[in-house]
């Protein structure tokens, strides 16, 4: 029997940047009052709060969820209010190389758009995020932008020639993740088997970008068993299976 099932967030439990809707919030509630779960996104912190968070019962189930920011880079743990029990952080050397090496990629790659909203490329501490349309775009934007990933994989292919001490992986709908180097989702992954003292083989992993390349992948990568959705309709089924399973 599985003991701990990991969501991504983005994609997978709400459309990108937005808030679990009630039925989702509804699955994760029923399924944190039978098996531990975590949610591992490229989000910071406040996303988890105003997206998961605050859609979720403020109660003794909490104590079975593990979130962990920026692709795992982060990990919080919930007695009686959450606590951070670390964040791999950039130093601002590292970061000054990224943001510019992030710009001269776009660059060259030639994919800068005609309209933004808000900003761009974001310092999250441990993790830069680049969102090709900003943090604040609408989904209908993000989505008809790289729905085969065609220009993020051209941009991350530059940046890896760029910045190759250091990972990069796509993930969300137009964005590009950059953490430390071996900090990923699977750097994630491990984490939780040593905290929470549970096997990879006791995991699941349900994600949308386990392709290589995408942030979920790394993951897979760790040997979790992965099921690979395509939003969060598909999620629903899939986490109802789990708990009728369990």
């Amino acid at each position: 029997m599985k003991k701990l099932i990991v969501y991504d967030l983005d994609g997978t439990l709400a459309e990108s940047k937005s808030p679990l809707d009630a039925e989702m919030s509804t699955r994760l509630h029923d399924l944190l009052g039978v098996v531990k779960v975590a949610i591992i996104s490229g989000g910071d912190w406040p996303q988890f709060e105003k997206q998961v968070l605050s859609h979720l019962p403020h109660d003794e189930r909490l104590v079975n969820l593990s979130i962990l920011p920026t692709c795992g880079t982060k990990f919080f743990q919930y007695n009686g209010s959450w606590k951070k029990l670390y964040s791999e952080d950039f130093t601002a050397d590292e970061k000054e190389k990224i943001v510019s090496s992030l710009e001269e990629a776009v660059g060259q790659a030639g994919f800068k758009p005609v309209k933004v909203w808000g900003e761009v490329i974001e310092d999250r501490g441990s993790q830069v995020t680049f969102s090709a349309l900003g943090q604040q775009a609408p989904l209908e934007e993000k989505d008809k932008w790289d729905p085969d990933y065609t220009k993020r994989k051209k941009i991350k292919a530059i940046l890896d020639t760029l910045i190759p001490e250091f990972s990069v992986r796509m993930g969300g709908a137009t964005s590009i993740d950059v953490t430390k180097p071996g900090i990923d989702k699977g750097y994630g992954i491990r984490k939780l088997r040593d905290v929470l003292n549970i096997s990879l083989q006791d995991m699941i992993f349900i994600g949308d970008a386990l392709f290589p390349g995408g942030n979920d992948y790394p993951a897979k990568e760790a040997g979790v068993v992965s099921i690979e959705v395509r939003g969060p309709q598909e999620t629903k089924p899939v986490t109802e299976a789990i708990i009728a399973c369990l």
